[in-house]
């Protein structure tokens, strides 16, 4: 898998998304789409404005029930007055004033939600066909252009990231897969958060839940691991026993050059082999005379 720096990282995207855009209801989204919200309205619509006034204040206060709408916390309104965009942010949290039969309400949440990518049959880079599942984070950004630029936003979300983690997972390898997971779930987080934005949806958090093989690749996988392990085993065995017999010669030539060192080591082995639990009898020579009786 190609990690090169270089690259632009959809984690670093997706966090500087993160600013809540409600926390001042001054400011007003920016908007995707073209509305008709700053044209005058017509004599038709004034007149059916009118109208709708009048008989408000004649049914007060049966008319207040239907006029006047609770908006929770975690809520935001988008009305449409006889089918164009009020010229004003989206109403909520607390009590709104909706005019009956001239006024269309949309009540949008704002919370995060989720939904689960069903498992998706994948064909890899290196021909293996792999199955992938994993859950995107979500939470609607603009509430108008959820409504007015797309019919259903977490469906079409939902396509869009199912259709985006084959795409993705198809240009890798199995290993690269398994072994950064969670370098797929940034890499699909920051292609659904810039294809997402102009429906007002803000994708917070993608995550692979789990990568499903076949019962024979997993086999071969855990072969292949094994003959790893143990090459590694030999290799290491066979440096250790390199360095083993580096360090006794080294050893025999500074006793070669230095008598004491010689006969240190030779009542260190006498020592060693006189205990408790042994029954033979050591006669200790003088080095010296075993050298003259050897040559």
């Amino acid at each position: 898998m190609n990690n090169n720096p270089t690259e632009t990282d959809p984690a670093v995207l997706a966090q500087s998304s993160s600013v809540n855009i409600f926390h001042d209801e001054s400011i007003l989204p920016q908007r995707n789409v073209k509305t008709s919200e700053n044209v005058p309205p017509s004599c038709a619509e004034k007149t059916l404005f009118v109208l709708s006034i009048i008989l408000i204040v004649l049914t007060v206060p049966w008319s207040l029930f239907c006029c006047l709408r609770v908006m929770s916390e975690y809520e935001r309104a988008v009305i449409l007055r006889l089918g164009r965009l009020r010229p004003k942010p989206p109403r909520g949290p607390g009590v709104i004033f909706v005019v009956p039969c001239i006024d269309d309400i949309t009540v949008v949440d704002i919370r995060t939600r989720s939904f689960d990518l069903d498992r998706q049959e994948i064909l890899t880079r290196d021909m293996v066909t792999i199955s992938i599942d994993g859950v995107v984070y979500y939470s609607i950004k603009s509430p108008f252009d959820a409504m007015l630029q797309v019919f259903d936003p977490e469906e079409a979300t939902e396509k869009l990231a199912m259709t985006t983690l084959r795409n993705v997972a198809g240009t890798h390898k199995l290993m690269d897969l398994l072994s950064s997971k969670e370098y797929l779930s940034n890499q699909i987080e920051g292609i659904l958060y810039n294809s997402t934005e102009p429906w007002g949806v803000r994708v917070e958090r993608v995550e692979i839940k789990e990568i499903f093989m076949p019962d024979q690749l997993k086999r071969a996988l855990a072969v292949e691991q094994e003959a790893m392990r143990e090459a590694k085993a030999k290799v290491a065995a066979a440096q250790g026993e390199r360095d083993a017999v580096k360090a006794l010669k080294e050893a025999a030539d500074i006793m070669e050059t230095n008598p004491i060192a010689l006969q240190l080591r030779y009542l260190q082995t006498l020592n060693s082999i006189c205990n408790d639990n042994t029954r033979s009898y050591v006669f200790p020579f003088p080095v010296d005379i075993v050298r003259k009786l050897m040559k």
